[in-house]
């Protein structure tokens, strides 16, 4: 059965420990089995206060990060390729303190617009990063998700069939692809199609409306998502994952273009995603009964 989860920053742009504590407390409330953080930054993060806040409520852990120029694994730049791997083994560490089970996200490269096709030797750097960090990864129980996202916001994975391809060639036994719908909305033909591509490669899922406010309020086409879910027998993490500009970190909001407030409530939207989610998957299961 799915992990049912919420994404961090939902509650906060911070995540200091009080910050972080009160992030675990209201997820909690709100429903979910587990809260997933933006970990932007592995080097401040306090995985000691974290792991206790965790502990505290029972709750299950994932994180999710993005690169940037100075830390592009699928880079040119052997500099920018070493901190990259650096920063991502820092975030395993950190999710290995934490008793986390997922490093999900723009883990390949670098979270921005491109203006240029990755390059085929970059593309190479990147797998090479990933091979070892997923080793590391691995030995201490955490599994990486490679994000598909959009084509302003990367240049190498855009749909799951390139997913597909990319984990193919990286061949770790470690690593699955990570679908998202507020993105797969913008990249794909249909919510059906890039499930079963991905089928058992399929790891993890960000589940995010048109315009990344209110599920059920937009453009996505959830209910055959879900039935796609269900059709691979897809168990894994199933995230809500919603910005708002009065919530979100400054930094993260210049990166995804966070610029207008879709929401102003955070419990009453989480409250919402959780019933939305539980809600679509019961309504599939039922149909085994039709």
């Amino acid at each position: 059965m799915s992990q049912i989860g919420c994404h961090g920053s939902v509650w906060t742009g911070v995540f200091d420990p009080e910050s972080f504590r009160r992030s675990v407390a209201a997820t909690v409330e709100a429903g979910y089995d587990l809260i997933e953080i933006p970990l932007l930054d592995p080097y401040s993060f306090d995985a000691t206060a974290g792991r206790k806040a965790v502990d505290e409520y029972g709750i299950a852990i994932n994180a999710s990060l993005g690169l940037d120029d100075s830390t592009d694994i699928s880079s040119d730049d052997p500099d920018a390729v070493k901190a990259g791997e650096a920063l991502l083994n820092r975030a395993v560490d950190v999710l290995d303190e934490l008793g986390g089970q997922w490093l999900v996200g723009v883990v390949y490269g670098a979270l921005k617009k491109h203006m240029r096709p990755a390059t085929a030797s970059g593309r190479r750097n990147g797998q090479e990063v990933l091979r070892r960090v997923s080793d590391r990864a691995q030995a201490a129980g955490v599994k990486v998700g490679l994000e598909v996202v959009n084509r302003y916001e990367t240049n190498i994975l855009n749909t799951s069939k390139q997913a597909v391809a990319y984990v193919t060639e990286l061949a770790h036994p470690n690593v699955y692809v990570h679908l998202d719908t507020y993105h797969m909305n913008i990249e794909e033909s249909d919510m059906m199609n890039p499930v079963l591509d991905a089928g058992d490669r399929l790891g993890y899922v960000h589940i995010g409306e048109s315009h990344r406010g209110y599920l059920g309020s937009g453009s996505v086409d959830f209910d055959t998502l879900f039935r796609s879910l269900k059709r691979i027998g897809y168990d894994g993490p199933i995230t809500f994952e919603s910005f708002s500009s009065a919530v979100v970190d400054e930094k993260l909001s210049y990166m995804l273009g966070v610029w207008r407030n879709l929401w102003d409530d955070s419990s009453d939207l989480a409250a919402h995603a959780n019933d939305f989610i539980r809600n679509k998957i019961r309504a599939v299961d039922t149909i085994s009964l039709h």
